[in-house]
């Protein structure tokens, strides 16, 4: 198994952009929430499992989950979320670990959204956070996903607190910059990295 960098943050806290610099630099990145989406495709036995317990009109004309109706159903209630959670973690976190067998080079950047809710650190060998103060957050959001303010609050309220992330953290990007800010901070990651992993390896 190769050596495993956890990467989390907040919604709109640029983690897209942070591992985009790692992938510039030739890391393997296995991102939760592509497998995620991968384990719902249109045919899979978990979307199959979605749409017999919540009715056909949970997936859209061409058979693919609206992820937006499934979202205000586990937002609402708890019950729906540890159902939703006890389908799909454990093919999500099979295929992640398929996928780290899979990876080449000396270390992976494993991006987990929801690394410290779900109490995944100790599944890496270390943990980087993606740190933005809650105002850049709340606007990012907005302008991203296009919700309002108290939308955005509410999806914030969901997550892990700020000082929740910054306790499991390693290592800690501050992202409240231009995506330029980032590169540096990256490439000085991936060398104490690429050292790690080696000696890991030793």
């Amino acid at each position: 198994m190769p050596y495993t960098v956890a990467l989390t943050g907040g919604i709109g806290s640029g983690k897209t952009t942070v591992s985009t610099a790692f992938a510039t630099l030739g890391v393997a990145v296995i991102d939760a929430d592509v497998i995620a989406r991968e384990v719902v495709q249109p045919g899979a036995p978990a979307l199959e499992a979605i749409a017999h317990r919540y009715g056909a009109d949970i997936l859209d004309t061409q058979g693919a989950l609206l992820r937006s109706r499934l979202r205000e159903i586990i937002f609402a209630d708890p019950a729906e979320k540890t159902w939703l959670n006890a389908l799909l973690h454990p093919q999500i976190q099979a295929r992640t670990q398929q996928l780290k067998q899979q990876a080449a080079g000396p270390y992976v950047l494993w991006v987990v959204p929801l690394l410290v809710e779900n109490g995944l650190q100790t599944q890496a060998d270390r943990v980087l956070v993606v740190d933005v103060d809650e105002n850049m957050q709340l606007s990012r959001t907005q302008q991203r996903d296009g919700v309002t303010l108290e939308q955005a609050k509410s999806i914030l309220a969901a997550q892990a607190t700020r000082a929740q992330r910054l306790a499991c953290a390693d290592d800690v990007i501050n992202n409240n910059g231009s995506s330029q800010e980032v590169l540096p901070q990256v490439r000085a990651l991936h060398q104490q990295y690429l050292k790690l992993a080696a000696a890991k390896q030793d």
